[in-house]
């Protein structure tokens, strides 16, 4: 058995980031064609295209801040006339900013969360979903957070906007279930990548400490899930926050 994604486009949000490039590969291994958006870093989106087009596969990078109406609709356009209509959403882009306490946290902070989390969800899926309507088959994939079960102190703009996105995409799932398309999300833990490594500190030590399998994740094992996600080997689930922290967080029944 293995994820076979030929014949399907997909697009990542976010998808010169750290977390999308990994993505973007994995999905490009299992034959997928992809489309590589960047809000900025455009010398890291050409250097993935190149990367994903020598694994035998299309694609695309193309440039739009998802948090704007009218630039998602830019960029359906763009991406329709070279590669057709994606079936496959992978919604990972977010804002940073400076975490701090509910008294100190900037209300700007919050809009931008909201915009980042909830609002490009629903303009994503604006855009992009009734193409997957017509064809009866598509995916909707966001990338969520451990963040939004755990609370902790200094996460209150970026909790309140991956639990609105939480709600949002439930809302989505039902509404566009009978069309056979999927929603799902995807929580990743403290995960180990490119520009987040692995090293013995205090913080790591004390995070290791509180995760069952006492290690942290790599960002692979998240491209995973959204891969198998993606296939038709999990055509029956749907309305799902699924954690990938090796057990830190469990989301209960």
């Amino acid at each position: 058995m293995e994820i076979d994604l030929k014949g399907h486009l997909a697009l990542v949000t976010g998808g010169s980031g750290q977390l999308g490039r990994v993505i973007c590969r994995i999905l490009g291994d299992c034959g997928a064609n992809v489309v590589v958006n960047y809000r900025q870093n455009a010398e890291k989106a050409a250097e993935l295209v190149a990367e994903l087009t020598a694994k035998g596969v299309q694609a695309l990078a193309v440039q739009a801040d998802v948090t704007d109406a009218l630039a998602i609709r830019k960029m359906q356009a763009s991406i329709e006339s070279e590669l057709g209509a994606p079936d496959i959403l992978v919604n990972n882009a977010v804002s940073q900013y400076q975490w701090q306490p509910v008294l100190a946290q900037n209300a700007a902070d919050f809009e931008s969360q909201f915009r980042s989390c909830v609002l490009h969800n629903v303009l994503m899926a604006q855009a992009f979903v009734p193409a997957m309507v017509e064809k009866r088959w598509g995916r909707v994939i966001a990338i969520n957070t451990e963040c939004a079960m755990q609370n902790a102190p200094n996460q209150s703009a970026y909790v309140s906007g991956k639990r609105g996105m939480d709600g949002v995409l439930r809302v989505l799932a039902k509404e566009i279930g009978e069309h056979q398309i999927t929603v799902n999300q995807v929580a990743p833990g403290w995960m180990i990548s490119e520009n987040v490594p692995n090293d013995d500190t205090e913080s790591q030590r004390n995070y290791q400490a509180n995760v069952p399998l006492k290690r942290r994740g790599y960002d692979r094992d998240v491209a995973n899930l959204v891969a198998f996600l993606a296939s038709d080997l999990a055509n029956f689930i749907s309305g799902q926050y699924i954690s990938v922290s090796g057990g830190n967080v469990m989301p209960t029944i």
